[in-house]
């Protein structure tokens, strides 16, 4: 099960990653214009906020990353993946309800893994 847990885990990082670079490098391309629906108007005028939370979605897998690497692991993946949860629950509510299922549900999903694997 930890090895499972590791996995998902890992997944949600990537999946992270992935975030940060569509909201700090692809925001107002083709490819970023496509995926959020924005047209380049809109795209233009919030690149700046896009690539700031590209930044935190990347603090969020680099937070991850230290939970599968360190010593600690269990107490860090378990305030990240909550992190990740509390995140994707809001924005959910307050932007687009797809991101409770990019982002909340696996969050949900790996958190639930890791707690069995304790």
């Amino acid at each position: 099960m930890a090895i499972a847990s590791d996995i998902l885990i890992a997944l949600v990082a990537f999946l992270h990653v992935y975030f940060l670079v569509l909201e700090m490098f692809l925001w107002d391309k083709p490819y970023g214009l496509k995926t959020f629906g924005h047209t380049q108007e809109i795209a233009s005028k919030t690149k700046v906020l896009a690539a700031n939370q590209g930044l935190y979605n990347g603090f969020l897998a680099a937070g991850l990353v230290w939970g599968l690497f360190s010593q600690q692991g269990m107490n860090i993946k378990i305030f990240f993946l909550s992190c990740i949860i509390i995140a994707g629950i809001y924005g959910s509510l307050t932007a687009h309800r797809k991101i409770l299922f990019v982002q909340a549900i696996p969050g949900c999903i790996s958190l639930v893994f890791l707690l069995l694997s304790a």
